[in-house]
């Protein structure tokens, strides 16, 4: 955007999502100066650019929060909406480089551009460019691709820069054989924190639900919606918090057995649990 002028002997504008001020000599802002003139700070216009900053702020990761329930659901994406929604930055870098695919086997490939018909400008897997007019598209969980690691290679080789996390999402793909008796897996269980409260602030800071005992995380899969859950004890009887075993269900007080876990719902309950575990420490005695 362009300069505006903030009282008499000032001009702001945006940089990287803060204001920012010159003298209306035109002179370069102070190298490294992340402050704004004090005589300017209340100024109607300062203020009102700051609120813009944050609503820009709060619309990009919306944005990229939406793209990513599209593709952690592999839901179909229109093409009308990914043209109608394109020319926004920040949706845009929400898309751009994500792998899409269509409905017939070699629709797939890097989203470059999306035109105002919908039509869409993919870079293949053997690096070729090429066009895709479909009605939609899915952004497949990186756990449903076909030859991921040859994907991300690509990538690399493209320079591509996701917006959302896909090709590098860690991912856990379920064991062949599974215990049809078993209903937890405890994997990553039993990572201590100095108490509940910090467990529970760690979960919702990676973007996690904390219901009563549980953190948990939703995910819609072939229609339907399991919930990934690992138990965390209850903040008012224990001195320290441990995770424990992750479940999943797809209606309250169920637990599914593994073998019905979708592959989504798996990768993503473990990708949970993982976190869960990392941001803990394993007790001496766990680990000997």
């Amino acid at each position: 955007m362009g300069w505006l002028a903030a009282g008499d002997d000032h001009e702001i504008t945006l940089a990287r999502g803060r204001v920012i001020a010159r003298p209306v000599s035109g002179a370069a802002p102070a190298a490294g100066s992340r402050t704004l003139p004090e005589e300017i700070r209340d100024r109607p216009e300062v203020i009102e650019l700051q609120r813009f900053a944050e609503w820009l702020e709060r619309h990009a990761a919306d944005c990229a929060a939406r793209v990513d329930t599209w593709m952690v659901s592999s839901l179909p994406v229109p093409t009308a909406l990914l043209a109608q929604v394109w020319p926004d930055e920040a949706w845009r870098a929400a898309l751009r480089d994500l792998v899409v695919t269509g409905e017939h086997p070699g629709d797939i490939g890097f989203l470059r551009d999306a035109s105002p018909s919908g039509r869409l400008l993919l870079v293949a897997p053997d690096g070729g460019t090429r066009h895709l007019s479909a009605p939609a598209v899915t952004v497949p969980h990186p756990v449903l691709l076909p030859g991921l690691p040859a994907l991300r290679a690509q990538a690399t080789a493209l320079g591509a820069v996701q917006g959302v996390e896909q090709l590098h999402r860690a991912v856990w793909h379920k064991p062949a054989a599974t215990d049809h008796g078993t209903r937890a897996v405890e994997e990553f269980a039993g990572a201590e924190y100095s108490s509940w409260f910090r467990l529970a602030a760690h979960a919702t800071a990676l973007g996690y639900k904390v219901t009563g005992t549980y953190v948990t995380d939703r995910v819609r899969e072939a229609g339907r919606v399991v919930t990934a859950s690992v138990a965390i004890g209850d903040p008012y009887t224990e001195e320290r918090a441990r995770t424990g075993g992750l479940t999943w269900g797809d209606r309250p007080g169920a637990a599914m057995a593994p073998t019905d876990v979708g592959p989504v719902a798996w990768s993503e309950g473990m990708r949970m649990a993982a976190a869960l575990h990392a941001g803990g420490r394993v007790p001496a005695e766990d680990t000997a």
